[in-house]
């Protein structure tokens, strides 16, 4: 007799301003998201990014696009929002982290913005920011490598030799 299937204890959603990534960047975030979906329980929201014209200010674009993140988070959600200037975790801290949330059975938003950034009200609502690193990356970039780093924290977490300290 098989075992049942155990459904992740927690869902984790990232949701990122662009719909129309580079092949490369959706073969990566692709590859990476079906190593971690089972365990985390992994979905990437797509959401367009704000209309730019020459009379638009950034600011204003910004705004947009955190309204319309703001609105695939639910209440009850822990979110982390993704900022130059967050915390800088190494890959066991993320693998504590992403323990953690499991433990609480919460369910986690990770935001990442478009070119312009979050919004203020993004970074407000944010229970927490992390930071990838202390160079600005495109928005693109940040989902591959976003992805891959929850994969090898969850490897580390399972002890698979993918992580190499």
């Amino acid at each position: 007799m098989q075992s049942p299937i155990q459904q992740p204890s927690m869902k984790l959603k990232l949701i990122s301003i662009g719909t129309k990534m580079p092949r490369w960047v959706q073969e990566g975030v692709d590859e990476y998201s079906k190593r971690i979906v089972g365990d985390l329980g992994f979905s990437l929201l797509e959401l367009p990014m704000a209309k730019r014209l020459k009379t638009q200010s950034p600011e204003v674009c910004r705004e947009k696009e955190g309204e319309a993140i703001l609105a695939s988070v639910q209440e009850a959600d822990y979110v982390v929002s993704l900022e130059v200037l967050g915390k800088v975790l190494d890959t066991p801290k993320l693998a504590a982290r992403l323990e953690h949330f499991k433990r609480q059975g919460r369910n986690v938003c990770l935001l990442v913005g478009g070119p312009d950034g979050l919004s203020e009200a993004c970074a407000a609502r944010a229970d927490e920011s992390w930071s990838l690193s202390a160079l600005t990356l495109p928005h693109p970039l940040v989902r591959v490598v976003l992805v891959e780093q929850l994969y090898r924290a969850t490897s580390l977490s399972k002890g698979h030799p993918y992580h190499r300290a």
